[in-house]
C-alpha cells in the first residue's frame, strides 16, 4: 500500500511539473501572439489612405531605364 501511495505521488510532482511547464509555454505564446496582432495593426495603420508617410523623393519613382 505505501509503494503504491509513494508512486502516485511522484506521478503528481511530475503532472505538476508539467503543468508549469505548459503554463509558462502557454504564457510565452501569448506574448508572441500579441506583439505580432501589434505589428500586424501597426502595419494596417501605414496601409490606409491618407497614413502619414515620410515624405517621398520624386527620383525614386522614376524607372530605372531614364
Amino acid at each position: 500500500m505505501e509503494s503504491r501511495i509513494t508512486e502516485l505521488e511522484i506521478k503528481l510532482s511530475l503532472n505538476e511539473d508539467h503543468l508549469e511547464e505548459l503554463n509558462r509555454t502557454v504564457f510565452r505564446q501569448q506574448q508572441q501572439i500579441d506583439l505580432l496582432q501589434a505589428q500586424i495593426r501597426e502595419l494596417y495603420q501605414l496601409m490606409q489612405p491618407g497614413a502619414p508617410s515620410e515624405p517621398r523623393n520624386p527620383r525614386d519613382d522614376i524607372p530605372p531605364h531614364y
